[in-house]
Order: C-alpha cells, then structure tokens, then sequence
C-alpha cells in the first residue's frame, strides 16, 4: 500500500477516469440499436466503404476510429499507473484491461464479418471486463490519493465494527425541550393563514421532492412497454396511484422516525417533530392515501395493485423499521424501493413482468447507493446522532466514497444492459455517457476534496444521470 501519497502523481487518476469513460462510450454505443444497424452497412474490417451520404456508414466508422483513439488513452493510463507509485492491487488489476483490450478488438472483427450470435455476447462481456478492470483501479488508486488526510478515516478500518457498538444518540436541548414549545402558535393566524399552514404541513409529510424522480422511473418503464401506444389514460393512473403510493410511505415514515427526527438537524423541522400534525392524523392521511393509490392501481390490473402494496410496504415496515436501524446495508437493500416504479410502470401497461422492466429496476437499485452515500456523507455527523448505521458511520469516509464509485460503475455496466435488452439508441447512448461521465467527475472530486460540499456535488450529479437518463429512455422509446 502505498504511504506517500504526494508522490502519487494526480494525472493518473484522470487518465484512469477519462479511459473508463471512453470504453463505456464504446459499450454503450455496441449495445445500443444505433450500432447494430451501422453494422450492417460494414461488413468488412478494418476497413469498409466510405460514402459520406450514408449515415450508417460513418456511424460505424466512428465506432472503430473512437476505438482506436479510446485503445491509446486506456494504453496511456496502464503505463502512468505501472510507473507510478500506486497500489500494486491497482496495477495488478489491470492486468485486465490490458489483456483484454486487443482481444476486444478481435472479437469486434469477427462481430463485423461474421453473423455468429455468440460474437456480439462476447464483445459485451470482454467490454465489461475492461471497463470494471479500469473503476476498480480508480478507485483503489484515489484512495491511495487521498490516504492517512481524513482524521476520521485514520481510525476506520475497512473491517467494521458491530452496529451494536455505535455510539448511544447524543441527547440534546432539542430532545428534552417541553413538546409546547415545539407546538406552533397560529393563535393570531387568520384562517386562509392556518389553512396554508396545516396544507403545506400534510404536504410535506407526502416527500413531494421523492414523487418526480419516482414517477419519471414508473413513465419511463410504462414509455419501454408500450413505445409510441402509450395511452394516456394508463399513465394518468400509473402516475396517480404511484404519487399516492410515494405519499402514503412518506407519511408513515415521518410517524415512525417523529422521536428521531427530533434528534437529527436535518429532520428536526418535520411536521411530527415539530407537532404541526398529530401522530392519528398522519395515520389516518396516510391510509387514506395508501388506499386510494391501491384503487388506482387496481383500475389498471391487480398485479400492479399488488406491487404498489409491497412497495408501500416495504418502505414504510421493512426499511423504516428494519433495515435503516439495524444493518449497514439499510441503502443497498432499501434501494427496492426505488427499483418497484419501474416494475409497476411496465406491469401497469403488459400486465405481466418483462425483462426490459426489471433492467431498468435493477438499473435503480444499483443507483441507490452510488446516490445516497454521498447525503449520508454530508450529514454523517447527523445520522450518528440518530443512532442510524450508515456506512460512514460504520466503516468510515474513506470506505463509504471507495463504495459510491464502485456502485457508480455497477449503474453504468446496468444501464449499458438495459440499453441491449430495451433495443434504446442514440439519445439514450448519448444521456448516460454525457451525465455518467459528470457523475464520474463529481465523484472524483469527491475523493480529492473530501468535503461537505463535493458530497452534494457528488449528490446532485447523481440525479442529474438519473433524471437525464430516464428523461432520455423516455423520448427514444415513445419519440425516436
């Protein structure tokens, strides 16, 4: 392991991410229908015709001319890392990518002159080899970087320690602070005032910032099943039974996290723990919510009834009361949640569950973490206080950014098989290469800077990918 992180030069870092980037482009794009109709019209390597009116044809050429280019930067990166003083699991693992990258190109020859249906599974497989050869290096790589500066991390060892032997939550001014004090006072208020009040306080119990992004991944699987037929009227109750659904589990999280929130400073303004709503309220709102949403549901077919009801509760039982406060992996496996609107959203117009479906939730569900470790690491301090065992918390900052790239690099590899199995193009190839690389960028910065404010960085450039993406499946499938 290397101890002298200065002499670790910081362009092989870069070099590492900006190869990463380029053989995802190139993996993306082999996967996506863009290239498998190029190929047609270049049957020959490593050569073909060159007819500029044909757009087929210079598609494929950039194929092969970027594979070129994206060979020297990969080529570049192993050498800086070889001879620089990196980690030698770092260059050993990249061993792969080296080995690999010529054998990628012999299997793209034989993907251009042969129709042979194992050759284009084998040029995917070898692509994902290099490109998780190249994260793993990066990430191994930035955290020999940025080794012995955390004070923090300087204690934590990547062997965690029991959740048993978290610290108790800190008790507070705020935790022993009589409840009247918390209790508003609308005494003076008039009544459009105390309406505007209270609406805005059931509304807030809802987590409206969660519904767009969730129900863009529900009409983003509706947009995959059903292309240009989608009817608006299956969405209009896809959508309406999924922000119910989202409304309800909010609702009964914010009653079974009230005595935490009060705890946490991010949380302590919610309106249980403030008691602008009482706790048989909430209760009621919420269930009042969760059956309207399971009606809506039930109007398109009874399978998406019954996955709206397991999602609701599996966000507001499971995760809420099992996962967040017990296990370390609380946002691995609560990343479910997430990953059900996209199943919903296909199930809601097939009736059935469909591969491209599931794709896409397991696109979600690997995006979670990359997403959410990063809040966790800008309210580390808070989550301590809550007595929740996030993985900052547990095993560290180091180990926690180390996870946010892997899982990053696990969302992209998830959405380059989406890409083959939802038969996506040109738009969709474009949206997750542009705003994954950012979402690399901001995660690498995240390592080199190690503050609260690359953590948000790192945070809203996750929902950037997420959102743009989505957005992108959307258009291609119902537009393009």
């Amino acid at each position: 392991m290397v101890t002298d992180t200065d002499s670790l030069p910081s362009r092989v870092p870069t070099l590492l991410a900006a190869a990463a980037v380029g053989v995802y482009l190139l993996i993306v794009i082999g996967a996506t229908t863009t290239l498998s109709n190029a190929a047609a019209a270049c049957t020959t390597w490593p050569a073909c015709g060159i007819d500029l009116s044909d757009p087929q044809l210079l598609i494929a050429w950039g194929h092969r001319v970027a594979a070129v280019l994206v060979g020297l930067v990969v080529l570049a990166a192993i050498v800086a890392t070889w001879r620089a003083p990196a980690p030698r699991r770092a260059k050993a693992v990249l061993t792969v990518p080296f080995v690999l990258y010529p054998v990628q190109v012999g299997i793209g020859a034989l993907a251009a002159t042969t129709s042979a249906g194992w050759v284009s599974t084998a040029h995917l497989v070898c692509g994902v080899g290099i490109f998780t050869g190249l994260v793993v290096a990066l990430a191994w790589t930035l955290e020999a970087e940025t080794l012995g500066i955390d004070v923090f991390d300087e204690r934590a060892t990547t062997d965690a320690p029991s959740t048993e032997s978290l610290p108790e939550p800190a008790v507070t001014e705020m935790d022993t602070e009589p409840t009247s004090t918390r209790q508003p006072s609308m005494a003076d208020a008039g009544p459009i005032e105390r309406a505007r009040t209270v609406g805005a306080a059931y509304f807030r119990l809802m987590k409206p910032r969660l519904m767009w992004l969730l129900c863009l991944v529900a009409a983003a699987g509706m947009a995959l099943a059903a292309g240009p037929d989608l009817d608006a009227g299956t969405v209009v109750r896809v959508l309406g039974g999924g922000v119910l659904a989202i409304g309800a589990s909010g609702t009964f999280n914010h009653v079974l996290e009230r005595d935490i929130d009060r705890r946490m400073q991010r949380t302590a303004d919610r309106p249980l723990a403030t008691d602008k709503v009482g706790v048989r309220n909430a209760m009621a709102f919420g269930c009042v919510l969760a059956v309207a949403s399971l009606w809506l549901f039930a109007t398109v077919n009874l399978l998406a009834a019954a996955l709206g009801l397991c999602a609701i509760l599996f966000y507001s039982v499971i995760y809420t009361l099992v996962l967040k406060p017990n296990t370390v992996q609380n946002t691995v496996l609560g990343g479910a949640a997430g990953a059900l609107p996209a199943i919903i959203g296909w199930v809601g117009v097939t009736g059935r569950i469909g591969i491209p479906g599931l794709a896409l939730a397991g696109v979600i569900f690997l995006w979670t973490p990359a997403h959410f470790y990063n809040l966790a690491l800008a309210y580390k301090d808070d989550y301590e206080r809550g007595g929740f065992p996030m993985l900052p918390v547990v095993r560290g900052e180091r180990v926690t950014r180390r996870h946010v790239l892997w899982y990053l690099g696990a969302a992209l590899l998830g959405a380059s098989v989406l890409a083959a199995v939802a038969e996506l193009g040109w738009l969709y190839a474009a949206a997750t290469v542009a705003f994954g690389g950012l979402f690399l960028w901001a995660v690498v910065r995240l390592h080199r800077e190690r503050t609260e404010d690359a953590a948000f960085r790192a945070f809203h450039a996750s929902n950037a990918y997420l959102g743009a993406v989505l957005a992108a499946i959307v258009i291609d499938a119902i537009v393009l």
